[in-house]
């Protein structure tokens, strides 16, 4: 069956008063943006509160329907088939046509819903509905009618043309990307700071990244593979830059100067403070993190409080109050779980502690650090002067 356009179909836009109209616009960007790598000429266009994707001839439909499902707004979209109109005998003819080459063998109750945009067609909604459910009960015996829980809505839109649809694809819902501002997401090898990404971006949220590498314990491998991680959240979120650090020699020397118990800790105090800086120079609004409270030590309350004190931006963290299968959940629906758990370690797993402590007094952590203050700055400048940054999506 040949689909001639979609009706898509959102939620939150709608209640955005005098400022709609800027979230449509968004919507509508990342919309081309997405059908833009399917073969095709495809026109998304506004219209009379409605906003369509308007098909080529000829073009991959499987393809189209994945790339709309990555379009953060979108909460339904529907094929629709589009007639001439000809009259209501003739919408009548098209309307069975569409129903037995959408629904062979229909035999469900249904309801006709009409919506007239064309407020010059010569009938009301109210009256082509009942035409067209009286064709479709001629065309179907088994079928029968029921308007308050139908299991089947026909629906139709009248404008220049006849619209006919009747089913609805799921979209990721959410916002779409731009509308709120940029973050920084600190990016690992992980299964969590993926969906921490996946998650901030369906707000509307665009994102760079940053990653700590640091050769020779994590390899090349481990590195392409947050590059991988990185690529399959950009379908959703648009273009990403990722910032690689080379965080070895930071590393080492803390491990060298500061209690072992302590060293994730301060190692992330390093870590939240390198993306900041990035984060400030690429005009974010605030941190992302893929923690989850009470996941491992050095996600506690008191180790959280700990890292947060270096900052001076926001720090998000969309899966805080997730346990591990609700984020693993998510990992699985939007592509990254099977990359995150590729046996490359990242360098928060090299350089962990046995015993780490898991309740950090803040004051105890900024002394250890102390013992960081005759090389640190030199690391840290050197860190962020070979930072490599990948443009990816």
């Amino acid at each position: 069956m040949v689909y001639h356009a979609f009706l898509i179909k959102y939620a939150e836009i709608a209640i955005k008063g005098k400022n709609r109209y800027l979230f449509e616009d968004a919507l509508v960007k990342q919309m081309r943006l997405a059908l833009s790598k399917v073969s095709g000429e495809f026109e998304v266009k506004k219209e009379q509160g409605r906003v369509y994707v308007f098909c080529p001839e000829e073009y991959d439909y499987d393809e189209a329907v994945e790339a709309l499902k990555t379009v953060f707004g979108i909460v339904e979209f529907c094929p629709v088939v589009i007639c001439e109109d000809q009259g209501i005998e003739q919408t009548q003819k098209d309307v069975v046509e569409y129903i037995r080459a959408a629904h062979p063998g229909f035999d469900k109750t249904f309801k006709v819903y009409t919506r007239r945009a064309n407020k010059h067609y010569p009938m009301t909604s109210m009256e082509v509905s009942a035409e067209v459910g009286h064709a479709i009960l001629e065309a179907f015996p088994d079928c029968r009618v029921d308007v308050h829980e139908p299991e089947q809505v026909i629906s139709l839109e009248i404008r220049e043309k006849i619209y006919i649809y009747s089913q609805s694809i799921k979209g990721p819902g959410g916002m779409p990307i731009g509308t709120n501002g940029r973050a920084m997401l600190l990016l690992s090898g992980g299964i969590d700071s993926p969906v921490a990404g996946y998650m901030i971006a369906k707000r509307g949220v665009s994102i760079d990244a940053v990653y700590f590498h640091a050769p020779p314990y994590t390899s090349e491998r481990a590195k392409q593979k947050v590059v991988d991680l990185a690529k399959q959240v950009a379908v959703y979120s648009g273009p990403i830059r990722l910032h690689v650090v080379n965080f070895t020699d930071i590393q080492l020397y803390i491990y060298d100067q500061c209690p072992h118990d302590e060293l994730t800790i301060i190692m992330r105090r390093y870590m939240m403070r390198i993306a900041e800086h990035f984060a400030k120079e690429n005009r974010c609004l605030g941190l992302v993190t893929g923690e989850s409270i009470g996941q491992v030590a050095s996600q506690t309350m008191q180790s959280l409080m700990a890292t947060n004190d270096v900052c001076t931006m926001p720090v998000y963290r969309p899966v805080i109050g997730f346990d591990k299968q609700e984020i693993v959940e998510i990992a699985r629906r939007i592509g990254t779980f099977e990359t995150s758990i590729l046996p490359y370690e990242d360098c928060c797993t090299i350089f962990v502690a046995k015993h780490p402590v898991t309740k950090p007094v803040v004051n105890v952590i900024r002394a250890s650090e102390r013992k960081l203050e005759e090389k640190i700055d030199e690391l840290m400048e050197t860190a962020l002067r070979t930072t490599e940054v990948i443009t990816i999506g």
